[in-house]
């Protein structure tokens, strides 16, 4: 994972983590306050008074993706101390914030956006992949998204990793749909 400047007063995507599942409380915040933000959701079927109710969920509790400036996330990180905390996902071997280059985001959500596909989310820890080839997906639902193409649970996906942070795996992905990119 590259480690971009210090946020040189520029927009960048940070991981954000929240306690106690309010990671929905906190995107309204943040709308609220016109900060982009960006939460992986997903349909899941619950029970509410005794019928099966299909809700569009978080897909990944606690973790908020937010666009601003590190100083605008300071400031408002401060504000909601008492009431919110919430906290940066750290580099551990840099002791900094996780800083995720913008390309590698916008991929994440075209993948992670699309509620109606069963895309597949991966903890880092369990994310051991072989290295994959590189490559750009050409067409259907996730065209446009880069990532490594591997074979996971038995099927060709492509896989968009943020590093330290989380992955997502599309659906199966026909090799006659991707493309390699050259690094």
């Amino acid at each position: 994972m590259q480690l971009p400047a210090e946020n040189e007063g520029g927009n960048c995507w940070f991981a954000i983590r929240v306690s106690y599942s309010r990671e929905l409380a906190l995107k309204a915040i943040l709308d609220a306050e016109n900060i982009e933000n960006f939460i992986p959701m997903r349909y899941e079927y619950i029970m509410k008074s005794g019928k099966r109710v299909r809700k569009l969920l978080p897909a990944i509790h606690n973790l908020v993706f937010v666009y601003s400036t590190r100083k605008r996330i300071d400031t408002l990180k401060d504000r909601l101390e008492s009431s919110m905390p919430i906290r940066f996902i750290m580099n551990r071997e840099h002791c900094r914030p996780v800083v995720i280059p913008e390309s590698q985001m916008r991929s994440f959500i075209l993948v992670a956006g699309n509620c109606d596909e069963a895309v597949l989310y991966v903890e880092p820890a369990e994310l051991h992949l072989v290295k994959g080839q590189k490559v750009r997906i050409t067409g259907g639902v996730f065209e446009g998204v880069i990532g490594e193409f591997v074979r996971i649970r038995h099927d060709r996906r492509v896989v968009v990793n943020i590093e330290g942070v989380m992955a997502v795996a599309t659906t199966f992905i026909p090799p006659s749909l991707v493309e390699p990119i050259k690094e």
